[in-house]
């Protein structure tokens, strides 16, 4: 029977590239890369110090890429059927995104699947930079904490119930599958927020 010892052994020496991976992790894709730092932050092989500065930059290299590819792709392929579904699936979740793009760039970030579209379609509607970073930077500075913190809670669930390494594994994927769940239900909420508060304009 593995325990968990097993496999803080096997990643204990192997920090350069975890931390490479947290950053490249934040650029391309986010909630998994930040919950799964958190558990190894909470098994000690990770420093917390370390591993948040190198999720704050990967975050604001994505803050800039996205925005700047989204720039490029208005510039060069603004009629393609690509960049109409992005404004459609936008349109949808963020219904008064022309009328206060502050907001709902800032709330995109606390929405599995949104935020990414969110920033390639701020650069692509040429949202004022200033405008953009400031909900984007803020947003980061808030969501990268509290979920590297989710990510330590899941992991400190998850050793209490057991330290071998499939039914430690298995908890903490449970334990984000849940929180999956509620963030979609969150996104679902605000949405509906969203479309009752245009309507009412």
């Amino acid at each position: 029977m593995h325990t968990i010892k097993l496999l803080t052994f096997a990643l204990e020496n192997h920090h350069t590239l975890a931390y490479v991976l947290i950053f490249l992790g934040l650029v391309f894709e986010g909630e998994v890369t930040l919950i799964a730092t958190g558990v190894l932050v909470y098994l000690g092989i990770l420093n917390f110090w370390f591993s948040l500065a190198f999720i704050l930059v990967g975050g604001i290299c994505k803050t800039f890429i996205g925005y700047y590819l989204g720039k490029i792709l208005h510039k060069k392929w603004n009629h393609t059927r690509f960049l109409k579904y992005i404004e459609k699936k936008v349109s949808y979740a963020m219904p008064r995104f022309d009328q206060r793009p502050f907001w709902s760039i800032f709330f995109s970030k606390f929405i599995m699947g949104v935020n990414h579209i969110v920033i390639i379609f701020s650069g692509y509607k040429k949202v004022p930079l200033n405008t953009y970073l400031k909900a984007e930077i803020i947003s980061t500075f808030i969501w990268a904490p509290v979920l590297l913190s989710l990510g330590f809670f899941f992991g400190y669930t998850a050793i209490n119930i057991t330290k071998e390494i499939g039914q430690f594994l298995l908890i903490v994927i449970l334990l984000f599958l849940a929180f999956v769940l509620f963030d979609k239900l969150v996104g679902v909420f605000y949405e509906i927020f969203e479309e009752t508060d245009y309507e009412n304009k």
